[in-house]
């Protein structure tokens, strides 16, 4: 028997500010008594612990003393969860629609295959005032690890994130590892999430070839754990030659770089990817194919309209 209905989970680091801005958000949630909140924070030395133990005393707090990062983070998190579902939400992203937790539950309650629920989510610094939207439930290839839904009985059927990717490429993980045991993804469009980042400016962050480095592995790795091994040399060189097609040769030598480490991580993780794969077989990979694509971005079908009105 479940304590809680609902467990919100967040793991931060030295993001205060972001955080304390989402817990705001989400109090009305918070003081819910079928609700419980666990936070993680990743060895942050901003204050972050001690801002939380003074303002949200009720919140459970677990901490890293050194930073092992997000994946490992998650992991702990889940691991802890003893209620029927898990909201998972990044430190700069929250819940928006008011009846978010009601809709959630009673989808899971009529869609018993569904084990994970991916979330409608707008990206952007500035919250949006249109929030409606004509998209119906349906079932999707994965989702997005910034806000999305565990039916925690289908998290524990499967194996953890894997911790060494890092950061990025868990969330393909775990939905080639959901659809290797029947559990659907299934995107929930009544639930609005606003994740607060300015996409098109990460590219001038300092941290843009790391990030660009852990992106390509990690969609190499997914390619020797889950694909069928015929598909994989074409799959390689696809996305080697986007890489450099697309940057390199336009001048953008941050991306090349990230290329390269990208490559001497993969060969660095072998032993890693034999020990771990759980590859699809041919018709498991055509089903999976054949599934609508994962929800990455919304945006409101007014500002949809505008853009291409402008391009016409």
């Amino acid at each position: 028997m479940y304590k809680s209905t609902f467990a919100i989970l967040i793991t931060t680091k030295n993001r205060k500010t972001d955080l304390a801005f989402t817990l705001n958000k989400i109090k009305d949630l918070l003081d819910r008594k079928d609700v419980v909140c666990i936070i993680c924070d990743d060895g942050s030395t901003d204050g972050t612990s001690d801002f939380l133990k003074i303002e949200y005393p009720n919140i459970q707090l677990i901490q890293n003393p050194e930073s092992k990062g997000l994946i490992f983070s998650r992991n702990r998190l889940l691991n802890l969860t003893t209620t029927e579902f898990a909201v998972s939400l990044d430190d700069d992203a929250h819940l928006n629609s008011t009846i978010a937790l009601e809709c959630i539950k009673e989808y899971f309650y009529n869609n018993s295959d569904c084990g994970l629920i991916a979330l409608r989510i707008f990206w952007g610094l500035e919250e949006t005032k249109e929030t409606t939207s004509n998209e119906k439930p349906h079932r999707v290839q994965g989702f997005v690890g910034c806000a999305h839904v565990w039916r925690m009985y289908a998290w524990r059927d499967i194996p953890n994130y894997p911790s060494w990717f890092i950061f990025y490429g868990e969330e393909d993980f775990a939905s080639y590892q959901l659809f290797k045991k029947n559990w659907e993804i299934h995107y929930l469009p009544e639930v609005l999430v606003h994740h607060r980042v300015d996409i098109k400016s990460r590219k001038q962050n300092p941290d843009y070839t790391l990030r660009l480095r852990r992106s390509l592995r990690s969609g190499w790795y997914l390619f020797f754990l889950f694909f069928p091994l015929e598909i994989i040399p074409r799959k390689m060189a696809y996305s080697i030659w986007m890489q450099l097609k697309l940057k390199v040769f336009k001048g953008d030598f941050k991306a090349f770089q990230a290329l390269v480490l990208a490559l001497i991580d993969l060969i660095w993780s072998i032993s890693l990817l034999i020990k771990n794969s759980n590859r699809l077989t041919q018709k498991e990979y055509e089903a999976y194919q054949r599934l609508p694509e994962t929800k990455l971005y919304w945006q409101p079908e007014k500002l949809v309209l505008s853009l291409k009105n402008r391009t016409n």
